[in-house]
């Protein structure tokens, strides 16, 4: 379908409208391809009218000129159980040059589930009158799965929040740089942000949202703070939420949990950059026998462009802490709530302890015991439970499961307009999902599995322009050991290919420790770098873009092998081995091979 223009009057309305519908399961979506081209084409957009709301719910708009290409669109429908129908709207103020059109529409997972002849097993519901079986994950998650509201019924309204009348009993971190915001409709700035809350789907339900327009700057936090809970009985807790990251400067969403009131708790959950225009829901497993606390944080990119949304939060298999009895109080300098019962004439506080752990130590998660910071994120696990590594670059990575180990891509430094944005940047990929003419210069397969279906990492060269450079980023690294090396696989084909680094961060200083740079053939090429011993710096992977889209760079497999810092036994060494000065042993064949290999030197010194 395409708009033909016939006459040069002021306000022309285009107008396509769909059949009704009468409703949609929770996981619906909507896609069409569209063409919008031309000097003066104008703006689209496609309301949504739902029967008894007077006010229309926008879902996706188009406001200029998007060159002469088809693109598709993928709006998330999710659960509307009124009866429903789109309009596809476009207006003419007047003046219109160009060509408007719309193809290939599509809707995917919109039918409730289907009724089950039994549903047996205790991770499985069986919905009272739609007679679906359904996860058990997704009973009282404030989403109607079931079609007939059962999987919702007889929930502890204490343990959910959809924000659509207030709060509820969670609490805004009074030691952060600002506050989210609760808000109906699209956020005040175009181009980042939900247009539509999650409970609802329309734009009369409300959700919270963080605002990263000015005052706000780059790394600013807000911070929500759960009520106090613990799993009931020997189970485990889950905290389900869905989360909305769209925007070309969105930075960092994490979820933290915390058993003391003075820490920020041990990171359970992060994502970092553009998610797309849409609601993801996300399901946290929390183990812990002590009472503890939720903090979901946000950061501000650097820019505008950076609004994140949060809606339907809910627990499952928890219980709050002194909830039957006692409200929440309002938290105070950043310390949880006292909650006292008064018995026999006197008040028993029921708080999270503080521990006794220094800002320069880290708590570990599993026990009161106190390390020095040095040890986290050193690739030797210092606590019981090995919590000090948990938020760290994993040692393997090989992006399967489209899993990153913690490497992320930082957000630009400098106030960068959204016309200066780099759209050159790292995602994953895999040989089965090449665009035609792709498969002459992309991995066809990872190195991983062999198989098209295994994932790698790679820097689209269709994006962007030549000199554009994308980095990919390890979390700080405390410490390493003399041996430590990074060992990856890289795939550089084609004949515009630009270039691969691998740089070393240590404060404000970057160093270069490997580059490789035009067509190495199509296949996967090992490569290998020595670290040595390094403190509190950052791994990063930088790729360049060529003079064209022919060629782009991939990495799999990144190992960080022997990083281990020195450990110094009791145990005497043996005659194969040779003492340091601080007491390490190292096999004799290490000395005097130019490697630093005792951390003092004393391996390398001229007197042996």
């Amino acid at each position: 379908m395409f708009i033909l223009k016939s006459s040069s009057s002021i306000s022309q309305i285009a107008r396509l409208r769909s059949p009704k519908f009468r409703q949609t399961g929770s996981n619906c979506t909507l896609s069409f391809w569209y063409y919008n081209y031309g000097q003066s084409v104008g703006a689209a957009e496609l309301p949504l009218l739902v029967d008894g709301l007077k006010e229309p719910t926008v879902l996706c708009r188009t406001y200029y000129n998007e060159g002469d290409q088809w693109l598709k669109a993928v709006i998330q429908l999710g659960r509307l159980p009124c009866p429903f129908q789109f309009s596809l709207d476009k207006i003419s103020l007047g003046f219109y040059e160009g060509i408007s059109a719309i193809d290939d529409i599509r809707f995917e997972n919109c039918a409730l589930p289907p009724p089950a002849l039994s549903c047996e097993g205790p991770n499985h519901f069986w919905c009272r009158h739609t007679k679906a079986c359904i996860d058990r994950l997704l009973v009282c998650d404030l989403v109607d799965d079931c079609g007939d509201g059962s999987d919702e019924d007889s929930c502890n309204p204490n343990l959910q929040c959809n924000f659509e009348n207030g709060l509820c009993n969670w609490e805004q971190d009074v030691e952060d740089d600002f506050d989210w915001i609760r808000i109906q409709g699209p956020t005040p700035t175009v181009n980042t942000g939900p247009l539509k809350d999650h409970t609802a789907g329309t734009a009369r339900g409300h959700y919270l949202y963080l605002e990263s327009s000015e005052p706000r700057q780059f790394l600013d936090k807000a911070v929500l703070l759960s009520p106090l809970f613990s799993p009931s009985g020997k189970g485990t807790c889950v905290f389900r939420f869905h989360y909305h990251m769209f925007g070309k400067e969105i930075y960092k969403l994490s979820v933290f949990q915390r058993t003391v009131s003075n820490t920020k708790g041990w990171m359970l959950w992060y994502k970092f950059g553009n998610q797309e225009n849409r609601w993801i829901r996300q399901t946290l497993f929390m183990s812990s026998s002590k009472p503890s606390q939720i903090l979901v944080k946000g950061n501000v990119g650097d820019g505008f462009t950076g609004d994140i949304g949060l809606d339907d939060m809910s627990f499952l298999g928890c219980t709050l802490y002194n909830g039957a009895q006692h409200s929440f109080c309002s938290f105070y300098k950043g310390n949880l709530p006292t909650i006292s019962t008064t018995t026999s004439g006197t008040s028993v506080p029921a708080t999270l302890p503080m521990n006794n752990c220094t800002e320069k130590e880290f708590a570990c998660r599993a026990s009161d015991r106190c390390i020095q910071m040095i040890q986290k994120c050193d690739f030797g696990p210092d606590c019981s439970g090995k919590s000090d590594e948990s938020a760290c670059v994993m040692e393997v990575c090989d992006f399967e499961d489209k899993d990153l180990c913690g490497w992320h891509q930082p957000a630009l430094s400098g106030n960068c307009s959204i016309h200066t944005t780099n759209p050159f940047k790292w995602q994953l990929g895999r040989g089965a999902n090449l665009y035609p003419k792709q498969e002459q210069h992309c991995p066809l397969t990872d190195h991983t599995t062999c198989t098209e279906e295994g994932w790698y990492l790679f820097a689209d060269s269709s994006n962007g322009e030549f000199g554009h450079t994308a980095d990919i980023v390890t979390p700080v690294i405390s410490l390493t050991g003399p041996r430590c090396k990074i060992i990856f696989w890289n795939h550089m084909n084609g004949s515009t290919i630009g270039s691969l680094e691998v740089l070393c961060k240590s404060s404000n200083r970057t160093s270069k420790l490997w580059t490789q740079s035009s067509s190495q053939g199509p296949q996967w090429n090992r490569a290998e770098v020595f670290l040595g011993i390094r403190s509190n710096f950052q791994v990063i992977f930088r790729a360049k873009h060529g003079v064209s889209y022919v060629g782009d760079v991939a990495v799999d497999d990144i190992t960080f092998e022997d990083c281990s810092p020195l450990l110094i036994s009791d145990k005497p060494c043996t005659s194969e081995e040779f003492m340091c000065a601080n007491k390490y042993c190292i096999p004799k064949n290490n000395l005097c091979d130019f490697v630093n290999d005792c951390a003092d030197n004393s391996d390398e010194s001229p007197s042996i």
